[in-house]
């Protein structure tokens, strides 16, 4: 039997995640080849994966990184079964490295992102299997965007549970502070759209259903539904969709008013992804 080293098995530990124990078992299965082992370890992720591929996963880390520059920003949430495992340091690390992935990525959807080069000869999806065997538990990328434009803000709320990109016209003095106020805003008060023109017509028309049915339960005449409907859909605009809700730090203006203090600016676009927020 080879002999294995401690130096070896910290060696594998560091490539792959895998617990001392495992690697230790996982080098001594293979007699000391390292490439052997780290197969080794591999099929042990797919063979917990394939066991916990019915389980649900709504814990997890949401994570947001910006590129240098900041002219270029990325999301990604990453779901476990369990709070325990989202809080671990190992995990937070683990989303954070495809975070930054997905930073430098040209995919352009998640299926891309999955299929793409993650290191060492595996994909995003290959190295999420490996780590549900190290960690126990079903991993999974569920959402991955990316922002590009003049200037990029990012927002991680605490606990990793939201994170939020937001995207201005101008990089002007003090616009990457209004990009960070804009994206907290976001992470607080959830808007549905960037504006009236991102809702779509089914939620409108719903929203005048509802609108219609509680004026007419406060016996309003059928004749009036349609004009005090529309008033309610313009306030229904102005909770819902970012530059017009009332900043929150300064309820006095809207975003628009709020981005507008520093220039000739305005907010172009967001994404906010959430673990169970």
């Amino acid at each position: 039997m080879a002999k294995i080293t401690a130096a070896e098995v910290n060696k594998l530990r560091k490539q792959t995640g895998a617990g001392m124990m495992d690697c230790k078992k996982a080098l001594v299965e293979a007699e000391g080849d390292f490439n052997q082992a780290i197969d080794l370890l591999r099929k042990q992720g797919q063979k917990v994966a394939a066991k916990r591929a019915d389980r649900e996963n709504t814990e997890g880390a949401a994570i947001a990184v910006l590129s240098d520059d900041k002219t270029k920003g990325a999301v990604i949430s990453l779901f476990c079964e369990t709070d325990f495992v989202a809080i671990n340091d190992s995990y937070v690390a683990l989303a954070k490295s495809f975070a930054d992935l997905a930073l430098k990525s040209s995919a352009s959807n998640l299926e891309e992102f999955l299929a793409s080069d993650y290191a060492e000869g595996q994909t995003v999806a290959e190295k999420l299997i490996e780590q549900t065997g190290v960690m126990g538990e079903k991993l999974e990328i569920k959402d991955f965007a990316q922002l590009e434009g003049a200037l990029i803000g990012a927002y991680i709320h605490a606990g990793n549970k939201i994170a939020v990109l937001t995207q201005l016209s101008a990089n002007v003095e003090g616009a990457e502070v209004v990009a960070k106020d804009v994206a907290m805003q976001a992470a607080a008060m959830n808007p549905i759209a960037l504006d009236e023109s991102g809702v779509d017509s089914a939620t409108i028309e719903k929203e005048i259903e509802i609108a219609k049915d509680q004026l007419r339960q406060e016996g309003k005449p059928e004749a009036m539904l349609d004009n005090i409907a529309k008033g309610k859909i313009k306030k229904f605009f102005k909770d819902n969709t970012l530059i017009n809700q009332s900043f929150i730090k300064d309820n006095k203006q809207t975003i628009a008013q709020y981005v507008k203090t520093i220039g000739d600016v305005k907010v172009e676009n967001f994404v906010r992804i959430g673990i169970g927020a």
